[in-house]
């Protein structure tokens, strides 16, 4: 499978000046308009890993799935770090489940001060460490696409010790069935020895968004497999999953989209061959220039009257993904269609 693309708005998006904005999910409001719940971090910090210190995840809207989108408030934010999500929260995924909007996202804490103005903040400091550690799934919900928003004492997914996803857990990507059950799919890695393990997807189910989630015991795909960045869907024929290659071992090009495929939600086969990416870095605007994506992470379909009519994702102006960014936004691809290859 491979998605084809109509060229992407210039102007379209969700952009702020003095932040960092990545993980672009979007959802059609009671009020007929878009909303995209997203994170963002002060420029004040890094990128990488500026995120693990002090990401929110804001709502911005559009009257147009292209956007421009709009800031409209901060939803999730700091509290108190004795909170399992209480520093930095990340990786927003929306739903709506009977009536109520539900906003899937990773939380962390620890227990140092921000950087201030002037200091480095680098992946290997206490902060930085401690925080990817703590990395957990929680779900916060509200009555209204504009809130309140009530958030929970506790994570509905933790790691487990001396397992795949032993390390941290984070990158919800779930499909809530019309019954209220849920299939997510997650992010994870091992630590073992003073070594991280490849990025690995695990699966979690449960009757209901508020848990309890019972996993899979394995990873969804060999562990030679690094991939990050799920997104899955509901199909006649299935379970479709895009999700980002870490090095281009799948697809041929690094950084780029794979898929997989799943009769069940439960056993998946992987689809996408060398040369043949669901997704490319390299993106044609309606500018008529066609640009070679430092980033195109954290891939979100909006689904409309059926069929995905938009993809979302998370880019930046690098040469080296966001090692070397100046910018970083998310971007609107609207999508002609999913071409199926043959051999699926």
């Amino acid at each position: 499978m491979n998605i084809v693309f109509d060229p992407a708005p210039v102007a379209g998006g969700f952009r702020m000046p003095g932040y960092w904005i990545w993980c672009g999910s979007v959802i059609k409001g009671e009020d007929g308009r878009y909303h995209m719940f997203a994170s963002r971090w002060p420029k004040s910090l890094p990128m990488h890993p500026g995120w693990l210190a002090a990401s929110e995840i804001v709502r911005a809207v559009s009257d147009h799935p292209a956007g421009p989108y709009v800031y409209e408030e901060t939803v999730l934010g700091a509290r108190s770090p004795a909170y399992w999500d209480g520093c930095s929260v990340h990786n927003p995924h929306i739903v709506k489940v009977d009536g109520t909007y539900v906003l899937y996202y990773m939380g962390t804490t620890f227990p140092f001060p921000l950087p201030e103005k002037g200091e480095v903040l680098l992946p290997n400091d206490p902060l930085s460490v401690v925080a990817r550690a703590n990395k957990r799934i929680g779900v916060a919900t509200a009555p209204s696409v504009t809130g309140p928003w009530t958030r929970r004492d506790l994570p509905v997914l933790l790691p487990r010790p001396n397992q795949f996803d032993s390390f941290f857990v984070s990158n919800p990507a779930p499909c809530v069935h019309a019954d209220g059950s849920v299939k997510l799919i997650y992010k994870s890695r091992p630590y073992e020895g003073h070594t991280y393990g490849n990025m690995q997807l695990g699966l979690a189910s449960a009757e209901s968004i508020y848990g309890p989630y019972a996993r899979k015991p394995e990873p969804l795909f060999p562990p030679a497999i690094h991939i990050e960045d799920p997104f899955i869907w509901r199909t006649a024929r299935g379970y479709e999953m895009i999700a980002k290659d870490m090095d281009g071992s799948i697809c041929g090009e690094r950084y780029s989209g794979v898929h997989a495929w799943s009769a069940n939600g439960e056993q998946w086969e992987m689809t996408t061959r060398p040369g043949e990416p669901a997704y490319s870095r390299r993106v044609l605007w309606d500018d008529g220039a066609e640009r070679l994506m430092g980033n195109l992470e954290r891939p979100f379909l909006l689904m409309e009257d059926g069929r995905p009519s938009w993809m979302f994702a998370a880019t930046s102006d690098g040469t080296n993904g966001f090692h070397d960014c100046t910018e970083t936004w998310n971007m609107a691809i609207p999508i002609r269609e999913i071409a199926k290859k043959e051999q699926e």
